[in-house]
């Protein structure tokens, strides 16, 4: 029986294996990839702009100049943060360069979305795309890609099979889903050496106790989290339905926006979605979160 790679020990024994994160990273974006160091949790001090972030796995290829970050998304975050933490990536070389303009490395992102994904939070629209890829070099007017940057993000969403997804995609695909919902009986295509690999990693018969409880307490900190998630939902729709009720003046506008900050802030420590779950100014948060 497999164990989930939706938990967050277990994406991060799969990936954190280099012979996977190499053959995974060689079947997306077909380059041989040789990382000295794969980091967890890595973050920048001198990450831009007032949004701290982390990167799940983050692992650079010096010989190569290549560095490559991986997400694990397991509900709804906005696209803004997706962005955001793929550039602060390849900004962050320039405040490492003695040339501060200069970005030595080419940066390949791979966001992972280990459930069914919404966009649009407000009108309910998900990403039935199984792949989506961003790549940040410009086209001409003729459609032709001038390549510049080479900087690269690839999104996974295994929630919506389709049959016409190539097999470099499909095979990894597959295995995510099949952790995820046909643990016991599950089919993927163990003559991919990164998958056969990636099985043995993830089996329970191969997983001692210690790393068992581990996935256990990820998997009980998960659920707690989405519940907060919807919990953070009806709040939100409470703070708009007073705000429409015509006989509310503008303090009490103003407080009752001031104490939804102030509540979320508990719970969620990006500004910025905050500010979009509220509809309101990141400075404007910022502000209330100060006083």
């Amino acid at each position: 029986m497999l164990a989930p790679l939706s938990n967050e020990v277990v994406f991060k024994m799969a990936f954190t294996d280099k012979l996977v994160l190499k053959s995974f990273i060689k079947d997306l974006y077909d380059i041989d990839f040789n990382p000295a160091k794969i980091e967890t949790e890595k973050s920048f001090k001198d990450a831009k702009g007032n949004i701290k972030f982390k990167l799940d796995i983050f692992a650079e290829d010096t010989k190569n100049r290549i560095i490559v970050e991986i997400q694990r998304i397991p509900y709804d975050y906005h696209f803004d943060r997706f962005l955001g933490n793929f550039l602060n990536t390849i900004t962050q070389q320039q405040n490492l360069s003695s040339n501060k303009y200069k970005i030595n490395k080419k940066v390949f992102s791979v966001i992972i979305l280990t459930s069914p994904y919404k966009y649009n939070q407000e009108e309910s629209m998900y990403i039935e795309d199984e792949v989506l890829l961003q790549d940040l070099d410009p086209e001409n007017l003729g459609k032709q890609k001038i390549k510049i940057f080479g900087h690269k993000q690839l999104f996974l969403n295994p929630f919506y099979s389709k049959p016409t997804t190539p097999k470099k995609y499909r095979d990894w695909l597959d295995l995510i889903y099949q952790s995820i919902k046909n643990p016991e009986n599950y089919i993927v295509n163990t003559h991919n050496k990164g998958i056969k690999k990636v099985v043995h990693i993830i089996d329970y018969a191969h997983i001692d106790f210690e790393t068992s409880e581990r996935i256990k307490i990820a998997e009980e900190t998960l659920v707690r989290e989405k519940i907060v998630e919807t919990v953070h939902k009806r709040e939100i729709e409470e703070v708009y339905k007073k705000l429409e009720e015509k006989d509310k003046t503008i303090e009490e506008k103003d407080k009752a926006i001031k104490n939804s900050i102030l509540a979320l802030s508990e719970y969620i420590k990006d500004h910025k979605i905050i500010a979009s779950k509220l509809n309101v100014a990141i400075k404007f948060v910022i502000e209330v979160l100060k006083k």
